[in-house]
């Protein structure tokens, strides 16, 4: 740097990378450096530093989608303690998170360090549950690493080992590789920069293998190499076109910059380049296909299109088993061509070749161990005041008994590996602990489990890991009953008054109907007045018992009388169904039927204390906290629901089913009112993204598909419960709101009968009356009655007309209707008989 500098090609490590962008951007000299990968060396802290190679942010991007690929989610990163190290295991922490995985422990290894510090970092690491090895370290240090985990048996069946890109460039640059380093690294996975096959890239590799041999050269070309041709390139192409147009290379000298007694630095003979800004504009335009593809810069000053390959190393060598790219992700076809086809980074699109893993297993890996550190699981168990079917204690904390306990033992038999459980007993006994908080535990590492009864619900998966669940449970109302008691009334009880009183009244008003159609042809519906009240009321009321005597003869009564007869089933059905409810079902002492009554109303509502229902009544349904009243014990919700609210108990008990069942098989005389008004299930609860969770689920699954969940559960719950015969609860009247449809139907059908009725009533008066006008003697036909037909027309006159008249219309309904046609048919004839005779006088005077 004491020369006139115009750029600088190097170095090679992301440690002096560091330091030597200081200098740069102080002398405004451009830097590419083709091995510095260090996702650290940003462009925003060092403005004249430009990567020629891939950063390692893409790498931990590559190892993020292969370990989600194989559906791991705890690595181990094992790394050089130095700037590459950690910058590169900070990117491979957010890569994986991303991925919803995580690194569970970093084991960082000193630069230069011996064996012996080696074998330290190891032996910790090896101690953790984590089999996912991630190592990110220098040459130097690097196979030591492996001839040791060889020793400490951590190259065997079950392990996984992601190198990066490292293990590739010292693999590559060995052209004499020894076989016994070789068997310490089988079945790694190793990434390594992705160049694409090519001519220009053949040629190279021809004129180096050429040059090699002509200068005894034993070491092989890495994919470092190939960046590194390129960037001398990229500076030659830079320099051309800053000095193509039209400027001069000129330095000038910092008066800050002097030496310092005693300095050996000659930091005086440093200069800055005048025309840094130009030179570096015109590296970041380069623009040209080199041995590693297309050399080009994005925005953030990275090479475009990143890749890597994945390889398998086995035998003396190494299997490629696919690619990664920035643009598809994992794939088994070269990204140069996924690059012409649209991007495509689905689950199903992502696909690697079969790996032999360490230990020569084509099995994948778990990834995960149960930690062999010595320590056994960690898992809080709630003491509860009561309920001891679930959980109990019994001298002391290593016999912890219940369903929940015998559920979880016997899910941990069916573990592959195994779990020592130390049971860490939470709350006294005396009062339930807050199952919240409980939660919090585990995921605040204080507890690495929990298990009971732990309902999983939202506000719960936010911070911790849940099984699958064991028992399904769900928020049921509980509320004190009563036996009815029996009254001289209690007939009565089936219907409200509103709906006797319709009932009646549609009683009459189909007899009214009935008579109505029946009277004109039906001799049973006549009579003298007193006798045909007393035949509507009789026959109408007679129907509730199907006994009326009358028989129905006109169409239109019989179709009325079908209909009514139906309804009155429907309505004799139902009281019996309910006067039978009334006396023998046992009756709710506080009228609520539902979650509905019960938010509605202002009375007291009892919670099992510690629980999650406390939380889900007052933020979800919106219940005034000052309601609610917790409670512990068996013994303690029978006082609180036989005092009542008026007694300072509570009107009703929230809780989840499984408890619910245990306290009815205690007391009989309180019942489960309304439907689950929620459905959740019981699990138990891990730290967040625990693979022991996701293996628990299983061992849970094949109990219930074996049967032995089900015969732990009668185990433990063969208390009887109460009888079955007064299960049901909370009969209620009937109302006129259960029939008013039926009863709309009915009486439409009688309205409907009626104006058929006087229709035809209206038709046969019209013709009636035209057959009496018709029927009347002519003063053309006898001289004699001449007088006697003007006194008739006189008296006429002074009446209304007969067709005019209500009272002869009521007196034509009244008639029989076969005595009608009677009379209808005699005046037919005399009328044909008057115009025989009217014939014959004019036949004689014409003769």
């Amino acid at each position: 740097m004491e020369k006139n500098v115009v750029a600088v090609i190097g170095p090679q490590s992301s440690g002096i990378g560091h330091v030597i962008s200081h200098v740069v951007n102080e002398l405004h000299v451009p830097l590419l450096s083709f091995a510095a990968t260090d996702p650290t060396l940003s462009a925003s802290e060092y403005p004249y530093f430009i990567r020629t190679t891939i950063s390692d942010y893409f790498q931990m991007n590559a190892i993020a989608s292969i370990v989600d690929y194989y559906q791991w989610k705890e690595v181990t990163a094992i790394f050089v303690d130095d700037d590459y190290g950690r910058g590169g295991v900070s990117a491979l922490g957010d890569a994986l998170a991303a991925k919803r995985a995580r690194i569970s422990y970093k084991a960082p290894i000193p630069p230069n360090s011996n064996a012996d510090v080696i074998n330290d970092v190891l032996f910790r690491a090896n101690m953790m549950e984590s089999r996912v090895m991630v190592v990110h370290v220098n040459p130097d240090t690097g196979m030591k690493i492996f001839s040791i985990a060889n020793k400490l048996q951590m190259m065997a069946s079950g392990y996984v080992w992601i190198v990066t890109d490292w293990l590739a460039a010292v693999l590559d640059s060995s052209t004499s590789r020894d076989l016994k380093d070789m068997s310490h690294i089988q079945g790694l996975i190793v990434l390594r920069q992705h160049t694409p096959e090519s001519d220009a890239k053949n040629k190279f590799i021809s004129k180096w293998n050429n040059v090699a041999r002509n200068r005894s050269i034993t070491s092989g070309l890495n994919s470092y190499g190939y960046y590194a041709y390129d960037s001398v390139w990229a500076v030659a192409h830079g320099i051309d076109q800053f000095l193509n147009s039209g400027q001069q290379i000129n330095f000038s000298t910092d008066p800050r910059l002097h030496d310092s007694n005693g300095s050996t630095l000659q930091l005086s003979t440093l200069k800055i380049f005048d025309g840094g800004e130009q030179m570096l504009q015109q590296l970041l335009l380069t623009n040209f296909t080199g041995l590693t593809g297309p050399v080009q810069f994005n925005s953030d000053r990275n090479l475009i299109r990143p890749a890597y390959d994945i390889l398998n190393v086995g035998g003396s060598g190494s299997q490629l088993i696919g690619y990664w790219s920035n643009y598809s992700g994992l794939s088994v076809t070269a990204p140069e061509i996924l690059y012409h086809k649209p991007p495509n980074t689905s689950s199903i699109a992502q696909q690697l070749h079969n790996v032999v893993w360490p230990g020569d297993s084509t099995t994948t890996p778990r990834g995960w161990v149960f930690p062999n550190n010595g320590q056994p699981l960690r898992v809080g168990v709630p003491i509860k005041a009561s309920f001891k079917e679930l959980l109990a204690v019994s001298r002391g904390p290593d016999n912890v008994t219940g369903y929940c306990i015998d559920v979880f033992n016997a899910a941990i038999k069916l573990l592959p590996y195994p779990v020592p459980c130390q049971f860490i007993t939470i709350g006294d006994g005396t009062k339930n602990p807050n199952y919240d908080d409980i939660i919090k535990m585990v995921a605040a590492n204080s507890l690495d489990a929990a298990v009971g009864d732990f309902a999983i619900v939202r506000n719960r998966t936010r911070i911790a890991e849940f099984t699958q669940p064991y028992i399904e449970s769900g928020l049921v109302i509980v509320a004190p009953v009563k036996q009815a008691t029996s009254s001289a009334w209690a007939f009565l009880k089936p219907f409200t008054l509103e709906m006797w009183c319709v009932t009646g009244a549609l009683f009459i008003f189909v007899g009214i109907v009935v008579w109505i159609l029946e009277h004109r042809t039906n001799e049973e519906f006549r009579g003298s007045p007193r006798r045909q009240v007393i035949t509507i009321f009789w026959f109408s009321f007679s129907t509730m018992f199907f006994s009326h005597r009358q028989n129905t003869v006109s169409a239109l009564g019989r179709f009325v009388l079908i209909i009514w007869l139906f309804v009155v089933l429907i309505i004799n059905s139902s009281y019996t169904a309910s006067l039978t409810s009334i006396l023998t079902v046992q009756q709710l002492a506080t009228g609520i039927a539902g979650i509905d009554d019960l938010i509605s109303s202002a009375l007291p509502i009892g919670y099992q204390a510690g629980k999650f229902t406390r939380s889900y009544l007052i933020e979800e349904l919106s219940v005034p906290e000052s309601r609610l009243v917790p409670l512990n014990t068996i013994q303690e919700y029978a006082d609180a629901l036989k005092r009542g609210p008026k007694g300072g108990g509570v009107a009703a008990i929230v809780d989840e089913m499984p408890y619910v069942e245990i306290f009815l098989s205690y007391h009989c005389n309180f019942r489960v009112v309304g439907q689950e008004f929620t459905k959740e299930g019981w699990g138990f609860a891990f730290q967040r993204d625990s693979p022991l969770a996701a293996d628990l689920s299983t061992a849970i699954l094949q109990l219930s598909e074996s049967g032995q969940l089900q015969r732990i559960h009668d185990e433990w719950f063969t208390r009887p419960s109460c009888s079955s015969d007064d299960n049901e609860v909370g009969a209620t009247r009937l109302g006129l709101g259960s029939f008013w449809g039926l009863f709309l139907v009915c009486a439409l059908i009688c309205l409907f009968a009626l104006l058929i009725f006087f229709i035809r009533i209206c038709w046969q008066y019209s013709k009636y009356s035209s057959s009496e006008a018709a029927g009347e003697p002519s003063a053309a036909d006898a001289d004699a009655a001449a007088a006697a037909a003007a006194s008739d027309a006189a008296e006429r006159q002074r009446r209304p007309s007969r067709l005019g008249s209500f009272k002869e219309l009521m007196q034509f309904v009244d008639k029989k209707e076969e005595e009608v046609r009677r009379t209808m048919k005699r005046r037919s004839s005399e009328k044909d008989n008057q115009a025989a005779g009217s014939s014959d006088p004019q036949s004689m005077a014409s003769a």
